[in-house]
This record gives C-alpha cells, sequence and structure tokens, in this order.
C-alpha cells in the first residue's frame, strides 16, 4: 500500500519528467528561428523568374547582409521542404534560391527565412505555379554583359533581371561583375511555349539591384547584346540604337598614311616570326548546334603550345576558367559541374601573333542520357566509351509559374516589389529560453513536492 506522504514525490518526479522532454523538444527545435525579427532582415523585392515546368528562381534582397534559406511545399500549411542559400556564416544583401525537381503545372508555396527569422506574405506564403512541359529548344540566343560601379569596381553578386516580353529571367552577377542570359530559354507570358525572338526588334529590359550600391536599368535589342555595354549603378540606358555586335570577326583596320608622313617612316608594324601565339585555336570536339547526351562534356582542341585560352561557358551560371595549352599543341578542358538539360554556348578567346582578341563560339544542347557524349584522350582524338547503363534519376516535368512581379516596360530606378514582407509571429524559442524553462519547471516541481510533503507529514 502507498503512503499518503508518497504521493506528492510521485506527482513531482512525474512532473519533472515531463519537464524534462519538453525541455528536450525545445532544444531540439532551437536551432532555426530566432525570438523576434529584424527590419533590417525583411525580404524586399521578392520576385520569381527562370520559370520552367521543373525549376523556379526565386530572389530578393535585404537592407542588411543575411543568410537566408526557404521552405516550400505544394500545401500552404506543409513547407517541409528546405533550399539553403549557402553556408550560414555567407551573408550577403542580394538573395537568389533556385528551386529544382518541381512538378510541372503544380502550385507551389513557400516563407523566406532570414538570418533565424521567418518572413511570408501578410500571414500567408508566397505563391508560384510551375508550367507545361516543352521539348528542348535548340535557339541559342546569348545576352552577356558587366555591372560596374561609380568607381569602375566590378559589382559583384548584383541581381540581374532581363524582361521579355513579359517573362523574366535573372541571374547574379560574378566575382568579376559579368552575367549571362540564355535568351533561347524564354518562354510566352503563359508558359505554354517558347517566345517569338526577333534579335532585331525583341526588346529585352535589363534592370540590375545592387545594394547597398544602388540600382541601374537598360533596354537593348538581341542582336547588340553580345556583350551589352557596360552598365554603371545608378544610370538609365538606352542602348537600342547600338549597332549589332559582330563577335569574332577582326576589327576593321585603315592602313592609310596620311599625306604629310614620308616614305621612311620608321613606325614598324611587323610581327617577330619567333612569336608563340597562334592565329586561331581550334575546337574539334563541338559542332555548332550538336547535341550532347553527358552533362559534364569535355572539350578538346588544337592551339600553340604554351598559349594561354580563356573559356567560357554560358550557362545560368557561367563557368569560365583559362587554359594553357601544353607544347603537344593538344588541349582538353572539362566542366567543373554538371550542366543542366538545354541550351548553351562555349565560347574561347586567345590572343593572336597581332595582339587581337579572337573569338571562337559554339551553341550546343545538353541532354542528359545514359551513355557519354565524347571523351578526350591524351592526345586529344576522339575515343568511343563502351556504353554502360547508369540511368539517372531526374525530373522531366518543368515549372510554369507566371511572374508575380516584372519590370516595367521603362527603365527605372525604383525595383517593383511583389509584396511587403512582415515577419510572422514566433514561437520564443532558443538554447538560453529552453534551458531556463527546464531549470524553472524542475525547481517549481522540487519545491511544490516538498510543501506538499511537509504538510501530509503534519
Amino acid at each position: 500500500m502507498i503512503k499518503k506522504s508518497t504521493i506528492p514525490t510521485i506527482l513531482g518526479i512525474f512532473v519533472l519528467v515531463i519537464g524534462m522532454f519538453t525541455g528536450v523538444y525545445f532544444l531540439n527545435n532551437a536551432q532555426v528561428f530566432k525570438t523576434g525579427a529584424s527590419a533590417d532582415a525583411a525580404p524586399k523585392d521578392i520576385r520569381t523568374s527562370n520559370v520552367t515546368d521543373n525549376s523556379v528562381t526565386v530572389s530578393w534582397t535585404t537592407d542588411k547582409a543575411t543568410s537566408c534559406f526557404l521552405t516550400w511545399g505544394t500545401t500552404q500549411g506543409n513547407l517541409s521542404k528546405t533550399e539553403n542559400e549557402g553556408t550560414s556564416d555567407q551573408k550577403y544583401f542580394s538573395h537568389s534560391i533556385t528551386l529544382t525537381g518541381l512538378t510541372a503545372k503544380t502550385n507551389y508555396y513557400y516563407k523566406i527565412n532570414s538570418d533565424g527569422s521567418n518572413f511570408d506574405n501578410g500571414g500567408i506564403p508566397w505563391q508560384f505555379t510551375t508550367g507545361g512541359v516543352l521539348s528542348i529548344n535548340k535557339t541559342s540566343i546569348i545576352l552577356s554583359g558587366n555591372v560596374i560601379n561609380a568607381s569602375g569596381n566590378s559589382e559583384t553578386k548584383a541581381l540581374i533581371y532581363a524582361n521579355v516580353g513579359g517573362y523574366l529571367l535573372s541571374t547574379l552577377t560574378s566575382d568579376s561583375g559579368n552575367y549571362v542570359f540564355q535568351l533561347g530559354n524564354v518562354r510566352t507570358t503563359d508558359l505554354t511555349g517558347y517566345a517569338q525572338i526577333d534579335p532585331k526588334s525583341t526588346l529585352v529590359q535589363i534592370s540590375v539591384v545592387a545594394p547597398p550600391d544602388g540600382v541601374a536599368s537598360a533596354q537593348i535589342f538581341p542582336q547588340s547584346g553580345n556583350p551589352v555595354p557596360a552598365i554603371v549603378i545608378g544610370q538609365v540606358y538606352d542602348f537600342r540604337s547600338s549597332a549589332a555586335n559582330n563577335l569574332g570577326e577582326s576589327p576593321n583596320v585603315d592602313l592609310n598614311l596620311p599625306q604629310n608622313a614620308s616614305q621612311s617612316s620608321k613606325f614598324d608594324v611587323s610581327v617577330d616570326s619567333t612569336a608563340s601565339k597562334s592565329t586561331s585555336v581550334i575546337l574539334e570536339s563541338l559542332n555548332e548546334g550538336e547535341t550532347v547526351t553527358t552533362q559534364k562534356p569535355q572539350f578538346f582542341g588544337k592551339g600553340s603550345g604554351g598559349e594561354s585560352i580563356t573559356i567560357t561557358v554560358h550557362s545560368q551560371d557561367p563557368i569560365t576558367a583559362t587554359v594553357k595549352i601544353p607544347a603537344s599543341g593538344s588541349w582538353s578542358y572539362s566542366t567543373p559541374t554538371n550542366l543542366e538539360p538545354g541550351n548553351h554556348t562555349i565560347t574561347i578567346s586567345w590572343i593572336d601573333a597581332s595582339g587581337i582578341t579572337r573569338l571562337l563560339t559554339r551553341d550546343f544542347v545538353v541532354k542528359a542520357g545514359e551513355v557519354p557524349a565524347f571523351t578526350a584522350s591524351q592526345s586529344g582524338s576522339t575515343t568511343t566509351p563502351t556504353p554502360t547503363a547508369t540511368p539517372k534519376t531526374s525530373s522531366v516535368s518543368t515549372a510554369s509559374a507566371s511572374p508575380k512581379s516584372t519590370p516595367t516596360l521603362k527603365p527605372t530606378l525604383t525595383p517593383t516589389r511583389v509584396a511587403s514582407a512582415t515577419a510572422a509571429p514566433l514561437p520564443i524559442t532558443g538554447n538560453l529560453t529552453a534551458t531556463l524553462i527546464f531549470f524553472m519547471m524542475g525547481i517549481a516541481v522540487i519545491a511544490f513536492s516538498l510543501v506538499v510533503w511537509k504538510i501530509a507529514e503534519n
């Protein structure tokens, strides 16, 4: 038979155990959200872009450098998936996260976590809808350029938007301030097909958002957009009257002497016959418009030994590398990361013996498959690999979502905002809070047990 005086002690132990489990629960869930939300960390100018049948990019800015991630899902009440922007110690003013592996023609919802605080669209998650599945578009139209600040320095990790007929593309500038868009991926506003782009007349509106330095905007036709003239933060440009670019062609040179020049001029334009720089570099592994069935292709060709060439693969995230051609004259290069299926362009640049920069450009299409498209041997010759069945599981569905916010048709220095971000109510959690709760509950239970035990003895 249990004594009456032991009942409070048993009750106290039971409550203490409950308190311990509660403390552990708080400790395990205190890693994501902080108490309260900083106004400087609130996301601004939230936009969805690069919408396909299986992917979308969400971008925004903050007034201070923060680390961010998205929580997302197919229902408002179950945002169980997480996509990080980077590691927790990386903080930026401009933010861009691409969600992949989505299902075509599906509604998705998301919230933004900025510096540990959760933000949504006035109490509900933001929403986008993916588009229908389209075949690979073999049309390749490259739009590239450079962004600098008022001091002439490269603008790193600036958000660049290109609005083409209502469809929004986006990317981030590289460490050298460069950006590249593939206009062949542009869809119609209803996301049911690829847009028809006329290089001479289709208007492309570019907007640059580079906090804390400022914004810029430009208008241009695709024919003169490779490259786009340098964009300086704080300026508005209209490049529609710019002449079409003819990349890879030699510049026109006027060698006529002025009338007052003597025939015995000492101006020497001869080139040292021992110069090691070649007049051409050859790309042997890829033909124009070729489809490759590997997401990590290898490029190879010929050139003069000792010469350096710059290789740029124009994708959503451009890849640039410098390769020194070995003494054998055969060079090769493989991309360090997988390329997304779709249209891509490789550009090889070098300086010839006359000091003129030469460019070689090839468009190609990446189609993920079971057999590598090509490999390069040590001599640079093509070898045919033995087919192996190594199928990759990848979603072929594509995301088509109508962008919630697109730049206005007139260049402006004020970014369009999709919605104002408001901080959702957050639970009072955190390591210190959970620890205090745990100890306070334990002390309260022990004190309660002692008091009841004394009363029972009396």
